[in-house]
């Protein structure tokens, strides 16, 4: 069973703390909503998950049948949807998809694309520029790359940022689905989504 372990987690930049000694533990079917004020350490957090950003302290351990991943294996198994992700604007919502399967050395094909922006309310826009479209869906077309892999660890940042009710009963629905099969880290300020998660850790004052 896969899991992730964060043990006395803390990150500084210079003088200034943004996270102190943060511990959990996670396996298949748990999900966590990270909650705190804007400047908490939220994001921080995520991007040392996602090996985006090095702890000051601590560690970060993710394990399947107790064995631990290398860096390699959680990065194929992972996926982070937040605002530090960008698409290429100069390429469509289908060559978005094309080449970003690719960087994960796997391949799409015609019919898993169109299925998956169907899903995602984006049927018959593959062929648009992802620079056109607005900014709910180009958060739409962002979970569909987190996807791609089939994730067991998805980090959602502001998971439904710019997105309309129907994009966020959308959300609401792939998160529902990898709680059954993965693990959900969920960082918000939005006391609408915490319940997005079973589990909750509060950062800050």
């Amino acid at each position: 069973m896969y899991g992730v372990e964060v043990n006395k987690l803390s990150k500084r930049f210079g003088t200034r703390r943004v996270l102190e000694d943060v511990s959990f533990s996670l396996s298949v079917g748990d999900s966590l909503a990270v909650v705190g004020k804007n400047g908490s350490g939220k994001t921080t957090l995520l991007k040392i998950l996602a090996g985006l950003a090095a702890p000051t302290r601590g560690t970060v351990t993710f394990s399947n049948e107790k064995q631990k991943l290398d860096r390699a294996e959680v990065r194929q198994c992972l996926s982070y949807v937040g605002p530090e992700l960008t698409l290429y604007d100069f390429l469509t919502a289908a060559e978005n998809l094309t080449f970003f399967a690719a960087m994960r050395g796997t391949s799409v094909d015609t019919a898993w694309v169109e299925t998956m922006l169907a899903a995602l309310q984006l049927g018959g826009r593959g062929g648009d520029f992802y620079g056109a479209y607005s900014s709910g869906m180009k958060q739409r077309l962002k979970y569909a790359v987190a996807l791609l892999n089939d994730p067991v660890y998805l980090l959602l940042d502001e998971p439904t940022a710019n997105l309309d009710d129907e994009g966020k009963k959308i959300v609401a629905e792939i998160i529902a689905r990898q709680k059954k099969n993965g693990i959900v880290i969920v960082a918000t300020n939005e006391a609408g989504e915490y319940g997005f998660a079973d589990k909750l850790i509060r950062l800050g004052n």
